[in-house]
């Protein structure tokens, strides 16, 4: 029984293992429960009387020896695993990772955002998936308006009053529903239209809406805004003219031109040699809008005004085609990393 004892006690101090796992093996095989070394102390009842001193201590021996060697095997495992973590990763490509950055979209968004936030405009949020009270009646534009048409919509087949929303004006009038005027929102959004996809035109595009409703707002009030967002967005030598329009929602109603920045209003292809380029419309919001939206037309008044991002962007960059902005080439998006 002795012998056997030296024996373990010798495959132990010569034991090696590479992994944890083979660790925790040799401690369950020596220390477990029904380990070697519980063996042995069930057997030394048995032991004559005379040796039970010796075999006592080459018990603890083995007891000893084996619990430091899985400690000592432990910690030099662990110890190295932390040395492999904290160094070189020998699967790691050795090309440099290289970072990415914002999409040119989310660049003039962001930058359009900034300019009314210190106006004090929040920005309101909605639903791409709309309802026709929200995208058209309650904006003035009920079943068979003309107006209508303007807009190529995408209907939900199995339920025509479901549809993509064609403008971010749906957005407003859901605020409107839920806020108390005074009202000062920014929405920015994707919206879609049915149109043929080309170099000036997309089916997906973004917009960003304004509403400002309060007590005695005026035309001037909106001209007065623009011109604070032109010059803050263009450069303080932008200038802008008004031209009027129609839309169903606002009345009286505008487009929007600012001077050309590209040729300094002397005439070029961006401007069509005009020196003036259109950015955005607007106009006053129509009382029957804000009564629809359940707000007092003769005590409150405000303004709207709506832009396409892909067309300041595509004005800021000077970029020709609004396809670029869809296809993630690469070598498009690439060039916009410090911007």
């Amino acid at each position: 029984m002795l012998n056997k004892i030296k024996e373990h006690i010798l495959l132990v101090e010569n034991f090696e293992a590479k992994s944890l796992e083979l660790v925790e093996k040799f401690r369950i095989d020596y220390l477990g429960k029904k380990g070697v070394l519980n063996d042995f102390f069930a057997a030394f009842k048995e032991v004559p009387n005379t040796e039970k001193k010796e075999f006592g201590q080459f018990v603890n021996e083995l007891k000893n020896k084996a619990q430091e060697k899985v400690n000592q095997l432990k910690e030099n495992l662990e110890q190295s695993q932390e040395n492999v973590g904290s160094g070189l990763d020998l699967t790691m490509s050795a090309e440099s990772m290289r970072l990415g950055s914002r999409h040119p979209l989310s660049i003039v968004k962001n930058e359009i955002v900034e300019i009314f936030a210190r106006l004090g405009f929040t920005i309101s949020e909605g639903p791409e998936i709309e309802d026709d009270w929200h995208n058209f009646s309650a904006l003035n534009l009920p079943e068979e308006h003309p107006a209508r048409d303007m807009q190529d919509t995408f209907f939900i087949q199995t339920n025509p009053d479901v549809l993509l929303r064609t403008h971010t004006s749906s957005v407003q009038v859901r605020y409107m529903e839920k806020n108390p005027a005074p009202i000062r929102t920014l929405s920015p959004g994707r919206v879609f239209r049915n149109e043929a996809i080309s170099a000036r035109a997309h089916c997906i595009f973004h917009q960003i809406e304004g509403l400002y409703i309060d007590e005695n707002v005026s035309f001037a009030d909106l001209k007065q805004t623009l011109l604070h967002f032109a010059q803050e967005f263009f450069g303080k030598e932008t200038e802008i003219r008004l031209r009027p329009s129609y839309f169903p929602f606002t009345e009286p109603s505008a487009e929007v031109d600012i001077s050309c920045n590209i040729c300094k209003s002397k005439g070029c292809n961006i401007c069509k040699y005009t020196g003036w380029v259109e950015i955005l419309g607007c106009g006053m919001v129509d009382p029957n809008v804000l009564e629809n939206c359940g707000i007092d037309s003769k005590k409150y008044s405000g303004f709207a005004f709506g832009m396409g991002i892909e067309r300041i962007t595509m004005l800021k960059y000077q970029i020709k085609d609004l396809r670029l902005f869809f296809e993630n080439d690469i070598r498009f998006l690439e060039q916009f990393t410090n911007a």
